[in-house]
């Protein structure tokens, strides 16, 4: 059954206050909660003890038992001493921003690398808010002897080391995963294939953008990822290799979403899986030009990656859903950016063309000419490099092809001078 909720929140010094407020909205019914009213302070601090100011907590207590709601949700991360107060004052329960978006993470998570990442983050986030007004928390073993290790240990001591442990036991699980990872990524960079990496705010379109440029240029064109018109549809890293008609390549990862004030141990919890991002060749920031507060997900964008550590990779900056934006002309490239639309063929094939532009530099023509009994090197090359002449002599194969920097340097001994 959905909850009937109601939305809280303070502005404080918050420039983006109003959207965040939105953004809450959007999060509730992500979560499948009904919103009945929503209430807003203007004040400069958050309250210390009950997030908002005395008489709003009054105010609140009546809206919500004339609304008959089940829980407040609050536009902030709280602290436990803020949600016990509020919970004791309103007698409902308190659902915070971070509580709030652990939730949907944890019904969106579908791989077992997401699964841990999240379960990850809501047990650090449970930790300090475990409550102690229980009196059986304050109960004590009365047992003697070395069986009883936690003789003289609280309920809710005992229940934060056994959180600990299951946080260093699931930490430990996922950077298994993260190892494989890890050498899946070396793998590919000792294949010198470029990596582009989407990133950008939640439901901006990196997996309709994704989905489009598989479509058509992609030998796994069935391999299309999961998309749909919701806040975090795409919780786990896909990669799918591009394959362009001139034989150049490059692996395209699609990554978590963004939203404002995503909770810290979140962020840190899919570090592993940013790390995508952080070794990319290109970062392609999509960015939804059809909301109007898109000036603001680029900013929280931005201070998340950075907050990973993802720095000092190029950026193409492209403006998705222009099919939305009354009078938009697209695809377009401007100053800012490409603007196009995911659904579009024309925008995907200038999407490509800039792609390509960035990543495949120093690309050189030149001839050779192959022994027969170097088969392999003519298989390499008819795979990996753009094949404009072949022709067969009686010394061996002759070819003129486009070839990265990297197979001119291997290939040099064989080249016709």
């Amino acid at each position: 059954m959905n909850k009937k909720v109601i939305l809280v929140g303070v502005s404080g010094s918050d420039k983006n206050f109003e959207y965040t407020m939105v953004e809450l909205a959007n999060l509730a019914e992500a979560n499948h909660y009904e919103i009945l009213d929503v209430v807003k302070q203007n004040i400069d601090r958050i309250n210390k003890a009950t997030y908002v100011g005395k008489g709003k907590v009054e105010e609140l207590k009546q809206i919500g038992e004339m609304l008959q709601i089940d829980a407040f949700v609050v536009n902030d991360e709280l602290t436990a001493s803020q949600i016990r107060n509020l919970e004791e004052e309103l007698e409902k329960e308190i659902i915070d921003r971070t509580a709030l978006i652990l939730a949907i993470f944890a019904e969106r998570a579908k791989t077992r690398e997401a699964k841990l990442q999240v379960e990850i983050a809501r047990l650090k986030y449970e930790l300090p808010r475990l409550s102690n007004s229980d009196e059986v928390f304050d109960q004590q073993s009365g047992k003697t002897g070395l069986a009883n290790r936690g003789s003289g240990e609280k309920k809710i001591e005992s229940d934060r080391r056994i959180i600990k442990n299951q946080i260093r036991h699931l930490t430990s699980e996922l950077e298994e995963i993260v190892q494989e990872r890890e050498t899946r990524r070396r793998k590919r960079k000792k294949n010198e294939i470029p990596v582009v990496s989407l990133v950008g705010y939640t439901n901006a379109g990196k997996s309709t953008t994704m989905n489009g440029l598989v479509n058509q240029f992609s030998k796994s064109a069935h391999k299309q990822v999961f998309e749909k018109d919701m806040l975090f549809a795409t919780l786990e890293t896909s990669v799918r290799e591009i394959i362009l008609p001139d034989n150049k390549q490059f692996l395209l990862t699609d990554t978590v979403g963004f939203v404002s004030k995503l909770p810290t141990h979140l962020v840190k919890a899919f570090r592993s899986t940013l790390e995508e991002a952080k070794e990319a060749d290109l970062l392609l920031h999509v960015v939804d030009y059809s909301d109007e507060n898109y000036k603001a997900m680029i900013e929280t964008t931005e201070a998340t990656l950075l907050a990973v550590g993802v720095k000092d990779v190029p950026v193409l900056y492209i403006y998705n859903k222009a099919d939305l934006v009354h009078g938009a002309e697209y695809p377009a490239l401007q100053e800012e950016g490409l603007i196009y639309s995911a659904k579009d063929e024309a925008s995907l094939a200038m999407l490509t063309e800039e792609i390509t532009k960035k990543i495949f530099t120093g690309y050189k023509e030149t001839s050779y000419l192959i022994p027969f009994d170097r088969g392999d090197i003519i298989s390499h090359l008819n795979d990996h490099a753009h094949v404009l002449f072949q022709d067969y002599t009686e010394e061996g194969t002759k070819l003129r092809v486009e070839v990265s920097p990297a197979d001119y340097e291997r290939f040099q001994s064989f080249q016709l001078k």
